[in-house]
């Protein structure tokens, strides 16, 4: 081997090479040499005054073809056998021999790390990319009026603050910007003293996705606006004390902020914030949804509507007017630091395709990362999410897998929930078993995302239609369905126009004796869905004048839910479940037969044949962005 190369190599650098040609040297057999000139002027360089770190390497890592025992066995093998073709297993073709280290490759092997975002301020501080994101943080802090420098009062406490960095990239996995946020150490809080009320709403997907179905029935335009640094606006009612942030201190040690406005961190910043926002929207005549308190709406006596949907500091916005549109985008700009996103593209990590057929969701790069998390990037693909017929039980006898990552990877599935109705049954199904999965659990797990691995693309289609948009509901059950407390699972589904807007798969939340009875709760927790969306969708001025079609494909629930039949049968059956016989009284609900193969709501509670799941699954509006 020439060795050669390591003249003129830096100490650290010559260590690291004897040590890789040494670790190589175990899997690749040399080419014979006769001249041992190298280990002679590495001897020599080490006696014409190396340093320490020279002498200190293995006075002989590497097998030279000097020894005798070697040569005597290379000439037996050559009188006798005939030169030997030496093939190394293509296993070893990973690992690289010292002869083909440079300089530059050595370096690279002793200093190479991945890059990721800062953990501490000492570390962020190094880059200027960093240090620019921490003074535009501070800067938003100084312009919103947030505190003010003063000294601590006696008997009160200063709770501490910290940087955070993220690196926020854009639906094609390109950074978009870097971001510093200052945080407040908010679990050193002391409800009572420095906060009482928490709560604040966010708009949930099924309203999302009711706005984006509507909007794509009437062909508006979708718009997207983000608050920037939202918390910081909102208002405190409480005193409350802060450190000052490593590398902006002011003043003498002892001095400390006080809070006009809410900080990041703090428990009740986003309460403080959706507060602000609300009386923002109070004042400039929007009349918010008594059944989503995070939707509003604004209306004109010409027709003209403009409709808002808040989630945190992120807002989408459409109607059938620009003007309006465009007046509220500049009215919110005035009020708050805005950023206009334009259309909508990219919300929540759900991509956003607006087009002349309509508007079509999926979560393709979330899915993607999903499996570069969990190492299922290279998995072969199946074509459904759980084995047809298969049934997951709790076995205390098998050994337990790593519960912490399970739960990793079904609370990462379960976001893909927002645009994967085809997913819901089989991830809630895992999900059950989170306290104690086992091996077999896992392989469900993996199934999962190997389904996931050949459907990437796959998301929900909102058409164009002239159709009215229409409320239609699928309700389903599969009776006594967990093994191990025999609770059946209830699944409905709720579409408008071509594509579903709401779903669900559950467990019910008692043990049902009958057929008849778990298809009858089901259809009872479906109605609940149903009237809710339907007052969502009268506040958005789409009235559903008929009575919401549920369909069920057991005729005993459909009777049942008509008239006390059966009472020998029903007798036992909670009061609030029979909710579902008074809004069939009213003509708000009402159930009608379908065949069970046209039961969407069946891929929500059971594992289905491949045939019966595609078909389903198309009914439900989903479709491949590529295809």
């Amino acid at each position: 081997m020439a060795i050669n190369a390591i003249k003129g190599l830096s100490p650290a650098l010559g260590a690291i090479y004897m040590h890789l040609t040494s670790f190589a040297s175990e899997f690749v057999d040399e080419p014979e040499e006769e001249n041992s000139e190298p280990v002679n002027d590495l001897d020599n360089n080490v006696e014409d005054g190396g340093s320490d770190s020279d002498a200190s390497l293995p006075s002989n890592p590497i097998q030279t073809p000097n020894d005798s025992e070697d040569d005597d066995l290379d000439v037996q093998a050559s009188t006798s056998l005939g030169p030997r073709n030496r093939r190394p297993p293509v296993s070893h073709n990973d690992y690289v021999s010292g002869s083909e280290l440079d300089n530059d490759d050595l370096h690279n092997l002793a200093t190479y790390t991945q890059a990721e975002d800062p953990k501490t301020y000492a570390e962020a501080e190094k880059q200027d990319v960093w240090r620019t994101a921490m003074d535009q943080e501070m800067e938003s802090i100084k312009s919103n009026n947030t505190w003010e420098l003063t000294t601590l009062p006696a008997g009160s406490n200063a709770i501490g603050v910290k940087w955070i960095f993220k690196t926020k990239y854009n639906e094609k996995g390109e950074i978009e910007k870097h971001k510093a946020r200052l945080v407040a150490k908010g679990y050193t809080q002391k409800h009572g003293i420095d906060y009482n009320e928490v709560f604040a709403p966010v708009a949930r997907w099924d309203t999302i996705r009711t706005i984006l179905a509507l909007a794509a029935k009437e062909s508006w335009n979708v718009f997207q606006l983000d608050v920037k640094s939202a918390f910081l606006h909102g208002d405190l009612a409480e005193d409350i004390y802060v450190e000052q942030p490593l590398g902006y201190q002011m003043g003498n040690k002892n001095s400390v902020y006080k809070l006009k406005k809410a900080l990041y961190g703090l428990k009740q910043a986003p309460r403080a914030w959706y507060s602000k926002i609300e009386g923002y929207f109070n004042d400039e005549k929007f009349e918010k949804c008594p059944h989503e308190h995070t939707l509003f709406v604004k209306y004109d006596r010409y027709g003209k509507i403009l409709i808002v949907s808040l989630y945190v500091d992120d807002l989408i916005c459409t109607g059938n007017d620009l003007h309006m549109i465009q007046a509220f985008k500049e009215s919110m700009k005035k009020r708050f630091a805005m950023t206009d996103s334009g259309k909508m593209k990219y919300f929540l990590g759900v991509e956003v395709i607006q087009s002349k057929e309509g508007i079509f969701i999926n979560q393709h790069k979330y899915a993607v990362e999903i499996l570069k998390r969990f190492g299922m990037e290279h998995c072969n693909e199946v074509c459904s999410p759980i084995v047809p017929g298969s049934k997951l039980v709790k076995n205390e006898n098998e050994s337990a897998a790593d519960a912490r990552e399970y739960k990793q990877m079904v609370g990462s599935l379960m976001y893909l929930l927002a645009t994967r109705p085809d997913l819901a049954f089989s991830v809630c199904l895992v999900a059950r078993f989170m306290d104690r999965p086992t091996e077999l659990h896992v392989t469900a797990v993996k199934r999962i995302m190997r389904y996931l691995k050949g459907t990437l693309a796959d998301g929900i289609m909102y058409s164009h239609n002239s159709d009215e948009a229409k409320l239609v509901g699928w309700s389903d059950s599969d009776y006594a369905g967990d093994l191990d407390d025999r609770k059946s699972t209830s699944g409905y589904v709720f579409m408008i126009g071509t594509g579903a807007v709401s779903w669900s798969s559950k467990k019910q939340p008692i043990v049902t004796l009958s057929t008849t009875e778990a298809e009858y709760v089901a259809a009872s927790l479906c109605a609940c869905q149903g009237l809710w969306l339907r007052n969502v969708m009268s506040h958005l001025k789409v009235e559903q004048r008929e009575v919401t079609v549920v369909y069920c494909d057991n005729s005993s629930s459909i009777k049942l839910s008509k008239n006390p039949i059966m009472h020998g049968r029903c007798k036992h059956i909670d009061v609030r479940f029979h909710f579902l016989r008074n809004l069939a009284k009213e003509g708000t609900i009402e159930l009608k037969h379908c065949p069970s193969q046209e039961q969407l709501a069946d891929i929500m509670t059971k594992p289905l044949k491949i045939d019966a799941f595609y078909k389903l699954k198309a009914g439900l509006g989903m479709k491949n962005a590529v295809k």
